[in-house]
């Protein structure tokens, strides 16, 4: 496409984006999302704010619907929220804890109501009664009841596994520790938010003052703080609330409705918000939203938005869910807050990748009931106001160290500059000097030339690779990071320690830390902090290690491109760590090997991910550090379910008119019962369900020899023919 604008790219419209342009701009959101996933939460030091984080997954999703192939395996839409804390014990949600997609005008809940009906089959005539609730700005949490007492309270962490706070839980008030009232289920687990209100929050942080302590940033801060305590009483001590906005596993749903389950809620003793309502419109429902605006300072506890729901459980059902949120709910989200503040000092920030990121200390500001401290700047372009080119660039400035400035933030302690107060600009300002050297390790700095945008990257890093201690380090951290290799007690201090006193330089020297300590090699037990038991602890966790899923040892390998979803695709393809390590020698030689191409078919994956692993495995010296790794972990095959399903691990492709259920709900099945709908066929296809009207993919299943049924064998086969 010749050489390409990229700042012009990302100021073009979506629905004028051609086919190779909407690729390269997911490949750069996904990045880009990832690395401020990473700081958020991993590092707990957001760079960016809520408003602006939103606007980059907005356009990557308005990308992703209008060219749903080229959806990339490590694309924020599948990803959900953090991994959890140190110090408590990790659980499994039964029933996943996903998010909800976000809209931000009056235009785009009207999209999702055209979405609904469309994936149901209503007419636009048909009513949809939705719940309409506020969204509490607060800590997610899971409460399991059984026979109505309650077992077990769970913080979301990353929607799959979160942090057992059973404990600090029981301390708060609203939190019933046994359900009373009619039908109640064997199993219920009850979602809600855990929130402080703002009354408490303020007289907390005053509390904080006085005894010398840093104040929190805001009452979301304050209650996830307070219920992660490892005493749980000074969990009790803070004036901790709980509101009911869901359910996950339930043994017997006695309501029918949305709205029905809050009445049992109530009944039972859960605390359900009394300003939920229930409507027939769109109208009505934005009517909603604009009273909860005007509501919204008056109230003690953060609201950022209100949720839709759809009320009928059945349709809930048939909706079900899409990547990472489900499609019978939908969050709209409140317009940002502004104030006005001065910039402090510029800091550089070296991430694992080498990028050097650009933060701005701003002089704290109570922006809508926080205190905001920092602001990303994003890259050297965006405080010059200019490109590499020498054109202006969208959204940045002329941004000094001294100046003025007006910052937003919507729901987010890293709020955005969105003007400079160029009056009050100090006399002596002067234009900030972006480092040519890394001011870590003290490497170049450099823009790398993009050969797919056709000119220099944003983006400056650090050429120290693996001798920058800061990206050193970074990917040990990721290595032994909870979703990796998840080492119990060789966190993120230890992993600093155990690197400055050279202990550890590669992954495959930390299942050798045990056998070097009884030599004398090192001396673990001469640093601060490291006594008999708990070093006895330290070799007991990585010895727990020295079996490991396929899944999490792809990804502790920190592959660009390569995130958690990847992983399992990959592990759940390939099944074993010789079948993916003998693939993964045939894509280093060639890009267009056979391999290859077995990757690019399948859904979900693609060339970027072939162009990443190819430069990956093409490195000896990453063969090296994975020989070396084997030589001290076992990679334990993929496990397939006891209890598989007809099209467990099978490849599914549909054809032509589907008349029992429309095609959204038919792949969605699919994927439910454990395989994968697939839009084209290959020979990797397993089976084809071909309807009338079928055409060319019916004529190449025919071709390839491939297993081909109708619908109504198709549901007999799934067993919904009765």
């Amino acid at each position: 496409m010749g050489v390409l604008d990229y700042d012009a790219l990302r100021r073009k419209p979506v629905e004028e984006l051609t086919r190779e342009e909407a690729a390269i701009e997911l490949e750069r959101l996904a990045k880009e999302i990832a690395e401020h996933d990473y700081h958020y939460y991993v590092e707990n030091a957001p760079v960016i704010t809520d408003a602006e984080y939103d606007a980059l997954r907005r356009r990557n999703e308005a990308i992703e619907a209008r060219f749903p192939d080229l959806i990339r395996p490590d694309s924020p839409s599948r990803r959900v929220g953090a991994p959890p804390a140190e110090g408590f014990r990790k659980v499994r949600h039964a029933v996943p804890m996903l998010s909800l997609k976000d809209a931000f005008s009056d235009e785009e809940v009207y999209e999702w109501d055209r979405r609904v009906r469309r994936f149901l089959g209503l007419s636009e005539d048909e009513v949809i009664r939705c719940t309409a609730e506020p969204k509490f700005d607060g800590l997610s949490c899971s409460l399991r009841y059984e026979h109505g007492a309650l077992v077990l309270a769970a913080t979301r962490g990353n929607g799959y596994e979160g942090e057992d706070v059973t404990a600090n839980a029981r301390t708060i008030r609203d939190i019933p520790q046994r359900l009373h009232g009619p039908d109640i289920p064997e199993v219920l687990e009850i979602r809600g938010e855990v929130y402080m209100p703002i009354s408490s929050f303020m007289k907390l942080n005053e509390e904080q003052q006085k005894k010398g302590q840093k104040p929190f940033a805001n009452p979301r801060n304050a209650a996830a703080g307070s219920l992660r305590q490892l005493d749980p009483k000074v969990t009790a001590e803070r004036n901790l609330r709980f509101y009911c906005w869901g359910f996950g596993e339930v043994s017997s749903m006695p309501a029918k409705t949305q709205a029905e389950f809050y009445d049992y809620c109530r009944r039972w003793g859960v605390p359900v918000s009394d300003l939920i309502e229930l409507h027939d419109s769109i109208p009505a429902l934005l009517d909603y939203h604009a009273r909860m605006l005007e509501r919204r300072p008056d109230l003690d506890f953060d609201i950022d938005g209100v949720v839709y729901k759809v009320n009928r459980f059945d349709w809930q059902e048939r909706l079900g869910f899409v990547q990472r949120a489900p499609r019978w709910a939908i969050a709209h989200k409140f317009p940002a807050h502004r104030g006005i503040t001065v910039l402090e000092d510029i800091q550089i920030h070296v991430g694992r990748t080498g990028a050097l990121t650009p933060v701005g200390i701003l002089e704290p500001v109570n922006i809508g009931g926080v205190i905001v401290s920092r602001v990303s700047l994003h890259n050297e372009d965006y405080i010059k106001g200019i490109g590499a080119d020498g054109r202006p660039i969208r959204g940045g400035k002329d941004i000094r160290i001294g100046d003025t400035v007006v910052v937003e933030r919507a729901g987010d302690v890293i709020p955005q500059i969105v003007d400079v107060i160029l009056e009050k600009r100090p006399p002596d300002a002067k234009p900030y000097q972006f480092p040519t050297r890394c001011p870590v390790c003290g490497s170049k700095a450099v823009r790398e030339f993009n050969p797919r945008t056709g000119r220099l990257d944003a983006v400056r890093r650090c050429t120290g690779g693996l001798y920058c201690p800061a990206q050193v380090v970074e990917r040990l951290k990721h290595f032994v990071s909870k979703r990796a290799f998840d080492i119990e007690g060789l966190g993120e201090k230890a992993i600093e320690q155990f690197f400055d006193h050279k202990f550890i330089r590669t992954p495959a020297d930390i299942f050798t830390l045990e056998e070097r300590e009884k030599k004398g090699e090192i001396c673990i037990h001469c640093l601060e902090g490291w006594g008999e038991k708990k070093i006895e602890n330290l070799f007991r966790a990585i010895n727990a290690r020295r079996r490991i899923a396929l899944d999490r040892f792809i990804y502790a390998l920190g592959i660009r491109h390569v995130g958690e979803v990847t992983s399992r695709l990959l592990a759940r393809h390939y099944r074993t760590i010789e079948a993916f390590l003998a693939a993964m020698r045939e894509i280093a030689r060639d890009r267009e090997s056979e391999a290859a191409q077995e990757i690019d078919s399948i859904d979900g994956l693609g060339p970027v991910v072939v162009e990443a692993l190819h430069n990956f495995f093409n490195e000896e010296h990453n063969w090296q550090v994975i020989n070396q790794l084997l030589e001290e972990v076992t990679v334990e095959p993929e496990e397939v379910p006891a209890e598989q399903s007809p099209l467990a691990g099978k490849t599914v492709v549909f054809t032509g008119r589907l008349e029992h259920m429309t095609r959204d709900e038919a792949k969605d099945l699919v994927e439910r019962l454990g395989g994968h709908a697939a839009n084209s066929v290959s020979r990797k296809t397993d089976l084809v369900v071909a309807g009338p009207g079928a055409g060319s993919k019916l004529k190449k299943a025919q071709e390839l020899g491939i297993r081909i049924i109708s619908e109504e064998e198709f549901l007999k086969l799934v067993g919904l023919d009765s």
